[in-house]
């Protein structure tokens, strides 16, 4: 096998966007990707230019008739108002993205949302604050959705094992927990912030203001896999009941029909710019930057709730070389609060930092030593991205941004 093949199937040849400093490494979604050489994947994509397709969508968003967008929103929220009880549901950590959106609904559009939280894996103490800021100043309704804690932590320690991805039975759980809430309490419209789209995924999915419908599809719930790991072997191996995957299993397409459920992306409807919805959120709704710099990063506002979170970030930067400044740095480079230059230098400092502050806490979570997380680590960084000093004994980045 040749020496810098590519774990994941991403271009062996690494490229950065001459706009921002993604690079070509970035998948469209970071929720299954397993180990394979053999196996081409889609990642962002980038024109003759060089730019990044998130990029492109963020030049688009320049000349979209947002007046018109806003219209549409109008005609949509009406469609969905009710005299009496709850108008949408509306997946909500308690950050300042979800908190923009359920203020803005409420308070400008008149709709009454139901905010509902697909619990952290550990709270921070400021997740926890601004969790329950949300209610206290923002002025709504919550509830708080807490899996099985024993089941999450089994699946987040198969996620990490087997995927090097902890936070992938998060990431399955809060896309499930707005639709599945909707369809529990016949609340048809359910609105999330922004598609992820916008920041590099399918950049086609922005074309249309829903979810897409394929996630709430007929399926063999056994064969499903959570952790790379299918339910019916995890239940065989844990001693688990079917019925204890609940939460992370999709609404069925009868359930969906039968609410009339529609789940949508704010984000289509009004521009979206991630330090806006911060500085919204703090004014409003309480919201509160951490006091400190997150590892692994510059700001002190972005998914600060859950201490997983932070392997989350770092795991990413493993597999593609991608971390959390190069993600906190993209959306403020396409927003023009900094310049590429600036991008450059803080992704050079920040990205490669390691999450010491909670490591002790992400061990005890998943039940592993210290020496066996980092042979899963190192096991899977990928040859075409990493090289191991034996002299110095350390791992390096073969190619960074400039």
């Amino acid at each position: 096998m040749k020496k810098n093949f590519s774990l994941y199937g991403m271009p062996e040849k690494v490229l950065f966007c001459k706009k921002c400093v993604i690079s070509n490494q970035k998948p469209n979604t970071v929720v299954e990707f397993k180990q394979s050489s053999d196996k081409k994947r889609t990642g962002i994509s980038f024109n003759e230019k060089g730019i990044c397709s998130a990029c492109e969508y963020n030049e688009k968003k320049k000349i979209i008739d947002w007046h018109k967008r806003e219209e549409e929103l109008l005609k949509l929220l009406k469609k969905f108002r009710r005299k009496n009880g709850y108008d949408v549901v509306v997946p909500s950590s308690g950050g300042k993205d979800s908190s923009y959106t359920a203020h803005i609904l409420k308070y400008k559009y008149d709709m009454n949302p139901l905010t509902v939280t697909w619990a952290p894996h550990l709270f921070t103490d400021i997740g926890w604050k601004n969790l329950q800021n949300s209610s206290h100043i923002g002025g709504f309704d919550n509830i708080l959705y807490t899996p099985n804690g024993k089941l999450h932590r089994t699946l987040t320690s198969l996620a990490f094992k087997n995927l090097m991805h902890p936070f992938q039975p998060f990431i399955v759980g809060q896309k499930i927990v707005g639709p599945l809430i909707s369809v529990k309490f016949d609340i048809p419209l359910v609105m999330y912030g922004e598609n992820q789209a916008e920041y590099g995924n399918n950049i086609d999915e922005n074309k249309s203001p829903k979810m897409n419908d394929k996630f709430f599809s007929k399926q063999d719930i056994k064969s499903i896999q959570l952790g790379g790991e299918k339910i019916e072997d995890i239940m065989s191996n844990f001693k688990y009941d079917q019925r204890d995957f609940a939460p992370y299993i999709p609404p069925n397409e009868n359930e969906i029909k039968n609410t009339g459920t529609e789940v949508h992306y704010l984000g289509y409807y009004l521009k979206w710019d991630p330090q806006e919805s911060f500085y919204y959120a703090a004014e409003n709704t309480g919201f509160s930057p951490n006091t400190e710099r997150t590892q692994g990063t510059y700001s002190r506002y972005s998914s600060i709730d859950d201490k997983i979170d932070w392997f989350h970030h770092y795991t990413t930067f493993i597999k593609f070389g991608i971390g959390r400044t190069t993600m906190d740095a993209v959306q403020e480079i396409r927003n023009d609060k900094i310049t590429r230059e600036e991008g450059v230098s803080l992704v050079k400092k920040y990205d490669n930092e390691f999450p010491s502050k909670y490591f002790q806490d992400f061990l005890k979570y998943i039940n592993m030593t210290e020496k066996d997380f980092w042979k899963v680590i190192d096991d899977h960084r990928s040859p075409h991205l990493w090289s191991f000093n034996e002299k110095s004994k350390e791992w390096k980045l073969n190619i960074q941004v400039s």
